[in-house]
């Protein structure tokens, strides 16, 4: 990993916040948007708000399908689309964590699934960390694939990549996918696992000829070795670069490398293994400036995603949030924010 200047940036972070998505009687979180039919499709996560936050996102989480006339929203719910199909399915009782692409006139929708045995959380009380560690370390990553946009997304009954056995860093999960195609259609994807319980978060990279192919990993170690989460990966096609912004994860709340936990940051590669971050690597904070003109510090600024112009730059950028005084703890109610990046703002460094 490498230190140099920072060839992409969100200026003073980002535009002014809008809340794009939220949903009555429902948490919502992760989010991924495509423009398509003249229209912006959401694609994120929900479950019922009566469960609580805590760990239902892992038990009764469920992909839906949003749809807007603009990029910033307001999303409207339209259809639940990656929904329960069975526990022998690997995905068959959870779906979480949405990336959403097109190439060559599909679209590949890309998430993890959990699947468990035991009883379905049917209420607020606290779920047995046990439990909750047995179904977390099932997370895998899957992917379903649509020739429109508005019809049903068939998913594949096999994940796209399992954990390695345990002399590998990556034996536990494969998650948190964010994939950028080539336009030959060969696939890039950086994934979430870790060793061990309470040990570091990290990312790997597994590449395929194409979108729904058989993935290989790139690399046998993380490509970047500190703790964070939450990738989103793209290739800049005029610069020949793949780019990634991502959380800052430090332990216990620590500053890490943007001196703000929970905020983001950019790195670039030109072979998608080797990563370089600039001297000031922080993109967006948890600080946000909202349209009517007050300020607020987000409790958690998480999952970022962004939506492209038609010339392929990076225009808004969205994450999931909520209220709250303290990370995770927020105060009845989660949406997806939007913050729109500016010519200014979206300034490529040379």
């Amino acid at each position: 990993m490498e230190k140099k200047g920072n060839n992409f940036r969100f200026d003073n972070g980002c535009g002014k916040a809008n809340v794009a998505l939220e949903l009555d009687g429902y948490y919502v979180w992760d989010s991924s948007v495509i423009a398509a039919k003249g229209k912006y499709y959401m694609f994120a996560s929900r479950w019922k708000e009566e469960l609580g936050f805590g760990w239902n996102w892992l038990f009764n989480s469920e992909v839906c399908r949003f749809v807007s006339d603009k990029p910033q929203g307001p999303y409207i719910f339209d259809k639940v689309v990656l929904p329960r199909r069975g526990r022998e399915y690997f995905d068959g009782m959870n779906t979480h964590n949405t990336c959403v692409k097109f190439w060559n006139g599909k679209y590949y929708l890309y998430y993890m699934g959990t699947t468990y045995g035991g009883d379905i959380p049917s209420d607020n009380r606290p779920i047995d960390g046990q439990y909750a560690m047995e179904t977390w370390n099932r997370k895998r990553i899957g992917v379903a694939v649509a020739e429109d946009i508005d019809k049903d997304f068939v998913r594949r009954d096999e994940p796209l990549l399992l954990p390695r056995d345990c002399t590998h860093w990556d034996c536990t999960i494969t998650t948190n996918p964010s994939v950028a195609i080539l336009p030959n259609g060969k696939t890039y994807m950086i994934y979430k696992s870790r060793r061990a319980y309470g040990k570091p978060l990290q990312l790997g990279i597994a590449v395929a000829d194409k979108p729904d192919g058989k993935f290989e990993r790139l690399t046998d170690t993380p490509i970047l070795e500190f703790s964070m989460e939450d990738p989103f990966l793209w290739y800049d096609e005029k610069r020949k670069k793949f780019c990634i912004i991502a959380k800052d994860d430090s332990p216990k709340g620590g500053e890490g490398i943007t001196g703000e936990w929970g905020a983001g940051f950019y790195a670039e590669s030109d072979d998608c293994i080797h990563f370089e971050i600039a001297e000031n690597p922080k993109v967006y904070s948890r600080l946000l400036e909202w349209e009517d003109g007050r300020k607020s510090l987000q409790c958690n600024l998480e999952r970022p995603s962004l939506l492209f112009d038609e010339k392929g730059q990076p225009a808004y950028l969205f994450c999931a949030s909520g209220n709250g005084s303290a990370p995770y703890q927020f105060e009845g109610k989660t949406y997806v924010v939007c913050m729109e990046l500016s010519d200014k703002n979206n300034e490529v460094i040379k």
